[in-house]
């Protein structure tokens, strides 16, 4: 499969790269932020001790922020004149993770404190949920062009 991927890159033209640019910047970027949380995750949860809960809380924060700043500057791009816009598109931007939080909380409370599931592999699961409805989130309400 890797093989196939890297052919089919190869063989882009520039005009299927600009098309399809933000959304391989957002799997490049979202994979590094996905990375973040993880790796604060299982940082805090296995190695710190803590309630799994609040761990991802913490890892919510870390990875957000980094998303934020990857997503504004190179992901869509989006310019703002001085900071006040600038905190503007911040909050829409923490906002709507907010919900994408209170999602991945609810999946982390039925199947690691509820089922008992290993607590990585649920936070691995709902990742993928998770980068789903950021991008939807990101690119219809905060990057809106």
């Amino acid at each position: 499969m890797a093989k196939k991927i890297t052919e089919w890159m190869v063989t882009m033209k520039k005009s299927d790269i600009k098309k399809y640019k933000e959304v391989i910047l957002y799997i490049f970027f979202g994979g590094l932020t996905t990375l973040v949380s993880i790796g604060s995750f299982a940082w805090c949860d296995v190695a710190m001790g803590m309630n799994p809960l609040f761990a991802n809380v913490i890892s919510w924060i870390l990875a957000v922020t980094f998303a934020f700043v990857t997503n504004k500057r190179w992901v869509f791009e989006a310019k703002t004149e001085g900071w006040k816009d600038t905190l503007g598109q911040a909050a829409q931007f923490y906002s709507g993770r907010l919900l994408t939080l209170g999602m991945e909380e609810v999946i982390l409370l039925i199947f690691i404190n509820g089922l008992g599931w290993n607590s990585i592999v649920v936070k691995i699961v709902a990742q993928f949920f998770v980068l789903v409805a950021n991008f939807i989130i990101s690119k219809w309400f905060v990057f809106k062009e």
